[in-house]
């Protein structure tokens, strides 16, 4: 076999080099979902960059969107980071009840005051609020709990496998929307009943059919 030349070497190494910024980049492009709702109509779209919040137009040109139906939701989980876009508080609560979420972004996109509801949420690591209501804070993020302080808890993947490990449960009040204070949060470690111990929750009877021993509740508001 006759030895590669130089010139042969460099086009190789200029190759190799290039395949290597071709797949840096491509894992560098992490696509996230954006749900959007708009005049009852339900977006469900894969963007490979942040766009806007609330600008529909936009969202549809660069992301790849779909229409669903509300009874075609699918709330098992959410792998990827999740913003929402909506307006009222029945279509939010359509689409994140009882819904596994780790990273999540929500956008009120409406200037309207919202009334005093409560949404539940599985696992929600970090929330990040935006509104076009009127208020003080209209940006806010909020960190519940990091993986590298709860590494022997986060094991979320395997909700409906394992009914008795610690689960997380986030509790939001839709009025922070309205951005009249800060984003603020506490936690109720160790709950072995939610309906026991929160039995004004207007669902609270809906936690009752897991047989989980350890609950961590916390409320953002």
């Amino acid at each position: 076999m006759a030895p590669v030349s130089f010139r042969e070497h460099h086009l190789l190494l200029i190759g190799f080099l290039g395949i290597c910024i071709i797949n840096s980049f491509a894992r560098s492009q992490k696509n996230h979902t954006l749900i959007f709702t708009r005049e009852s109509t339900i977006r469900n779209c894969s963007c490979s960059t942040d766009i806007r919040d609330c600008d529909y137009s936009l969202a549809n040109l660069m992301c790849n969107c779909k229409t669903i139906l509300p009874f075609a939701i699918d709330r098992a989980s959410y792998n990827r980071d999740l913003t929402v876009w909506f307006t009222d508080t029945s279509m939010l609560g359509m689409l994140l009840n009882f819904t596994v979420v780790h990273d999540l972004k929500l956008s009120l996109c409406g200037t309207t005051p919202l009334p005093v509801e409560y949404l539940a949420i599985w696992g929600l690591q970090k929330l990040r609020i935006n509104s076009e209501v009127k208020g003080q804070f209209p940006e806010q993020t909020l960190t519940i709990y990091n993986n590298s302080d709860h590494e022997m808890r986060d094991e979320l993947q395997v909700l409906h496998k394992d009914r008795h490990m610690f689960l997380y449960i986030s509790v939001l009040d839709t009025s922070l929307f309205n951005g009249y204070s800060l984003l603020k949060s506490y936690s109720v470690e160790n709950v072995s009943s939610i309906t026991k111990h929160f039995p004004c929750l207007s669902y609270s009877d809906m936690f009752s059919v897991t047989n989980n021993k350890s609950y961590v509740v916390t409320f953002i508001y």
